[in-house]
């Protein structure tokens, strides 16, 4: 899609400061959309008014999350004070109160239920999601140099918050994780032959050209179509899009009679739970997800009811009291039997 002028100096200075692609699509989408609401008066000539006015027809005319609103918001702002070098002032704007929803998780029977349903590579990456917390943009985004199956783990580079972290890998999918380097690399070295090869981050294809011939580089799951790199236009082969993922989800969940609303993060949720409920503890868990705060990887805590540890329901008391039930284990003490 062409670009304005306006536009395209815009895109421009997002490179230059190194945010990611998808977040400079996400700005130029709502810094668009502010210029088409006020009939595409130039930003030069608006300001705070216009931003507020914005924000608020978001809010209430079109009903968004309050997620969407921080994100048109940090469009705004980023195009006002990093590239118009324009202050905006206080905004007087105050989000919608942000209820906290708990994840979707799904029980270890029902992820064993699931699995058996999807066929092929998305087998393997719903597979990688759940047994190592993946997002599925991680997985995707995975190259053979990433994989390390003597040491059973996967090296996740530049994920959220541009952090590289280390998180485990399940011994049960060595076998076809290396049927699955085999094929990639086959697919590699058919490319290689005619001077093509996997999208290379930044400048790597410039700094070392033979890069594209190298293994260790190629997606794991890689793309079964060509493009054009999206910074340099050269033609490479890129990664599996995530569409093709949840295409082939949804269907497996209906199969297996799930009526949950089951997603790719869903599978990142359930890996947290089910280490939590095994005994594993939190900061433990906040390592292998990439949680920045413990205080993010603590909502799984409600998730598993382990903030109410020992509350009963009354329900429970009214029909099983006490004093009829044999002897139970409490925190770890045995309770005596109680005689009628």
């Amino acid at each position: 899609m062409a670009k304005s002028a306006f536009l395209q100096a815009v895109s421009e200075d997002i490179r230059l400061r190194g945010y990611s692609i998808r977040t400079e699509h996400s700005y130029l989408y709502w810094i668009k959309s502010f210029i088409l609401y006020h009939q595409k008066k130039h930003p030069q000539q608006m300001g705070a008014d216009e931003v507020k006015a914005f924000l608020s027809w978001l809010a209430n005319q079109r009903h968004v999350a309050v997620n969407t609103q921080k994100v048109a918001l940090n469009a705004l702002v980023f195009l006002y004070h990093k590239f118009l070098k324009i202050e905006l002032g206080e905004l007087g704007f105050t989000h919608a109160a942000k209820q906290r929803s708990l994840p979707v998780v799904l029980s270890v029977s029902e992820v064993a239920a699931l699995l058996p349903h999807l066929k092929g590579m998305c087998a393997l990456i719903v597979s990688l999601l759940y047994g190592s917390g993946l997002r599925v943009s991680e997985c995707l985004r995975l190259r053979v140099q990433d994989i390390d199956l003597e040491h059973l783990s996967i090296t996740v580079r530049d994920g959220k918050g541009k952090k590289d972290r280390q998180t485990l890998l399940s011994s049960s999918l060595v076998t076809a994780l290396k049927q699955q380097i085999t094929r990639a690399l086959a697919l590699q070295q058919q490319d290689n032959l005619r001077g093509i090869g996997p999208s290379l981050p930044f400048a790597l294809g410039r700094k070392y050209p033979s890069a594209y011939r190298q293994a260790g580089w190629m997606f794991l799951f890689p793309s079964t179509s060509l493009c054009a790199h999206p910074l340099t236009g050269v033609l490479c082969r890129h990664h599996l899009h995530d569409s093709a993922v949840r295409k082939a989800l949804q269907p497996a969940v209906v199969a297996c009679g799930i009526h949950k609303k089951v997603n790719c993060h869903t599978f990142r949720h359930s890996f947290a739970t089910h280490l939590l409920q095994s005994g594993y503890d939190i900061r433990t868990v906040q390592e292998l997800l990439g949680h920045n705060d413990v205080a993010t990887t603590q909502i799984y805590t409600h998730v598993i009811g382990q903030h109410y540890a020992g509350t009963v329901s009354p329900l429970d008391k009214l029909f099983n009291p006490p004093e009829l039930k044999e002897s139970r284990c409490i925190y770890g003490k045995q309770e005596p039997h109680c005689a009628a």
